[in-house]
């Protein structure tokens, strides 16, 4: 089947495809979903596809095992969610937390990732380095500069809550 021969194949088959999975399935968009999906598959085989004889078949065969997947995934998903207890009451992060993620959006964003992937990540400057394509060199200047820069600016917040505190008394 040629690229033209399968675009017409697609444009006249998507449609009935897609209402009979809609039926198999109780939903529009994952009938959309599972289709699309077979059609993807069926792309990589295009060429195979008039010596098989029923392509409209081998999509709709693959879209219902790929709807039947999704729906056991889901099944064990569902089950596994009972079965685990419900946590007990996160409280929200701390005001030092919101302080620091505040401090670090306005770092500018090379020396944000150093940080980030170094500090809170655990990775070696090395790894940074390779993480993120810049020489050693560069991600320690970024960590270097990143911790100064959050320094001053937690030093600031500390300040600005101190007045406040001060204020409210």
């Amino acid at each position: 089947m040629t690229e033209e021969e399968f675009d017409a194949f697609y444009a006249a088959a998507f449609p009935r495809l897609t209402g009979q999975l809609h039926a198999f399935t109780g939903d529009h968009g994952e009938a959309q979903d599972v289709v699309q999906e077979a059609f993807v598959r069926a792309w990589d085989r295009r060429r195979e596809f008039l010596a098989e004889g029923a392509p409209e078949a081998w999509i709709r065969t693959v879209a219902m095992r790929l709807a039947v997947s999704r729906w056991r995934r889901a099944r064990r998903w569902l089950e596994l969610v009972r079965r685990t207890a419900p946590p007990e009451h996160v409280p929200g992060p701390g005001p030092e937390r919101t302080a620091l993620v505040q401090a670090l959006r306005e770092l500018p964003e090379a020396q944000r990732r150093a940080v980030v992937l170094h500090h809170l990540c655990d990775l070696s400057v090395e790894q940074v380095a390779s993480e993120t394509g810049a020489p050693v060199g560069t991600v320690k200047a970024r960590l270097a500069r990143g911790r100064a820069a959050l320094a001053r600016r937690l030093s600031e917040a500390d300040e600005l809550a101190e007045r406040e505190d001060d204020r409210v008394r």
